[in-house]
C-alpha cells in the first residue's frame, strides 16, 4: 500500500519525523543513506533542514528525494513523548 507523506519535520540528528495520510506518525533515520549518492549532497545540517513535502514524499533542494514507501517501510512508529513538531 502506497501512503503519501503529509508532513515532515527534520530533526538535528539527521532523522525525519513524518506524518502519513493515514494519520500514522513515524521516524525515519537518514544517517545510513547520507554517505551514498545522491543523499550525500544533503549531509549538512543546513541543507538537511530544508526538506519539504512535494508529491507525497520528502524532497530537498536539487530535487533530491526518497520514495514514500521507503520512508514508511524503513521508519518506526513515534510514541507520544517523541513528537517534536509533527502536526497535531
Amino acid at each position: 500500500m502506497l501512503l503519501d507523506l503529509k508532513t515532515v519535520v527534520p530533526q538535528p540528528d539527521f532523522q525525519l519525523d513524518l506524518e502519513f495520510e493515514n494519520g500514522e506518525r513515524r521516524r525515519f533515520d537518514m544517517r545510513p543513506l547520507l554517505a551514498m549518492k545522491p543523499w550525500n549532497r544533503i549531509a549538512t545540517p543546513a541543507v538537511f533542514a530544508r526538506v519539504r513535502v512535494e508529491y507525497g514524499t520528502a524532497v530537498w533542494p536539487g530535487e533530491i528525494d526518497i520514495a514514500p514507501e521507503t520512508l514508511y517501510d524503513d521508519s518506526v512508529p513515534l510514541q507520544a513523548d517523541q513528537l517534536q513538531g509533527v502536526a497535531e
